[in-house]
């Protein structure tokens, strides 16, 4: 006899709370594998596949791709069958082998404690187990066993389990109305949902909306904004979530938490851009990949933390206190599609400009590909952030809430400058840092600023530090 059991949106880590749907890889009436990836889910920090830990035949799906879920939400339903003595891979169905397609998922191994619920013990395992993921198939309930096909059919509660609603008509009825059959109170045997009372649950929720609007008719056109700045009522509203609303979140704590002040100066990077030609032109066995201006910027960064480790630092506001750090995350902005990440290089202080450079460029891939994982977008201590490939010169950086700092970094251009007492053209770039005035005076900033100035400008001068 086959069991129906319920796979919920587990705990994604890093504090998270809740998940959107973004594509769903199966579909009801698909055989899944154990630990078979099975939805997509954009999370505040990064994009995720969810394995599922059960192996069986999908019944139902709950959420719609868009859909913004909390944790411990049910995510899909499996009907998981009993057959005996079955393993290995699945043979294609077939009237007369339908019960032992269901049957050869995976079994779990020995003392995981989920024997009987053909589950891994999995419940989300580094976003993804170590098992090849099963080919996908669709079975017809005509071509399952008779156990099976009476649950894609009828869903029985199994404890916490689905709702109890026999018809799918029912089931097609509340998806097209958004009503949500676990608000539900059944009508029938044992509260089984009836139609009737989707029916009920429809007119209630029209009658609710035609009250609603004739309450409303009277309000004009245009309503008031918070800001006090007029609104259209037909104004477009886009949901601060996922990764926009992490970040909305993440400045508005900076702004309110943190009292910042910015210095800058501008910069003639003449010099530095000649050494880094100069260095992508070297050949023979001892040249390595090509270095970018960000990764020479990074390492800079790294030798600057060193003589001013104050800017390396975080405030516990609970405590009262300034905690600087012993190593330097070195993160860096990054605009995707998605918005705006920042990941992070572990151990910047251990590295040099080629090896900074290698891992920039290995994360910024995987940025653009969205598969980032929470761990490489959290724990950095100070960030760099390279507007000047938007094509602007200067910008105010906001910090990245809870580090202490953050460098800008704008275009660099041929500008005219005094070089050597006479008028010349040099490529100039203006560097803005934002800092937290708690952890530090305009001193300290200043002469942070100052230093990485000098190595832009003096490159040889970093050499000192290396």
């Amino acid at each position: 006899m086959a069991q129906v059991l319920e796979f919920k949106l587990p705990d994604l880590g890093e504090g998270l709370t809740e998940a959107e749907i973004v594509r769903w890889l199966v579909e009801v009436g698909d055989v899944v594998a154990i630990d078979q990836p099975v939805v997509e889910v954009e999370t505040a920090k990064a994009m995720v596949e969810v394995p599922c830990p059960y192996g069986g035949v999908v019944t139902a799906r709950f959420g719609e791709e868009g859909t913004e879920l909390p944790v411990g939400a049910p995510l899909l339903t499996v009907a998981v069958g009993a057959a005996e003595g079955s393993s290995g891979s699945a043979p294609s169905p077939s009237p007369s082998s339908a019960s032992s397609s269901l049957s050869s998922s995976p079994s779990p191994s020995s003392g995981s404690g989920t024997e009987s619920s053909g589950g891994s013990g999995n419940v989300l395992v580094g976003y993804g187990t170590g098992a090849p993921a099963a080919r996908r198939r669709r079975i017809r309930p005509d071509r399952l066993d008779r156990a099976v096909a009476e649950v894609l059919v009828a869903e029985a509660p199994v404890h916490e389990g689905p709702v109890p609603v026999v018809s799918p008509l029912v089931r097609r009825l509340a998806r097209q109305h958004d009503i949500d059959l676990r608000r539900l109170a059944g009508s029938g045997p044992d509260g089984l949902i009836l139609r009737a009372d989707v029916d009920r649950a429809i007119r209630t929720a029209e009658e609710t909306a035609a009250a609603t609007a004739r309450v409303q008719a009277p309000v004009a056109a245009v309503v008031a904004a918070p800001n006090g700045v007029a609104a259209a009522s037909d104004a477009e509203r886009i949901p601060l979530r996922g990764v926009r609303g992490a970040v909305a979140d993440k400045l508005s704590r900076s702004r309110t938490e943190i009292p910042d002040a910015t210095c800058w100066v501008d910069a003639d990077a003449t010099e530095l851009m000649a050494v880094r030609a100069a260095m992508n032109a070297a050949t023979g066995p001892s040249a390595g990949p090509k270095v970018s201006v960000l990764a020479l910027l990074a390492r800079i960064c790294t030798a600057a933390l060193a003589r001013f480790p104050e800017l390396n630092a975080t405030v516990d506001t609970a405590a009262r206190e300034i905690v600087r750090l012993p190593g330097v995350h070195l993160g860096f902005a990054a605009q995707t599609e998605r918005g705006l990440v920042v990941p992070v290089v572990r151990d910047a202080h251990t590295r040099n400009a080629e090896s900074i450079g290698a891992e920039i460029a290995r994360l910024t891939e995987l940025a653009r590909t969205g598969k980032l994982s929470p761990a490489q977008l959290t724990g950095g201590t100070f960030t760099l952030n390279n507007y000047g490939v938007f094509g602007v010169d200067g910008s105010t950086p906001i910090i990245n809430h809870p580090e202490a700092a953050m460098l800008g970094v704008g275009r660099i251009m041929p500008k005219p400058w005094v070089h050597q007492g006479e008028l010349a053209v040099r490529q100039v770039v203006q560097l803005s840092l934002t800092f937290d005035h708690r952890v530090c005076d305009g001193g300290t900033a200043g002469g942070f600023l100052r230093y990485v100035a000098d190595c832009v400008e003096q490159p040889a001068v970093l050499l000192r530090t290396l």
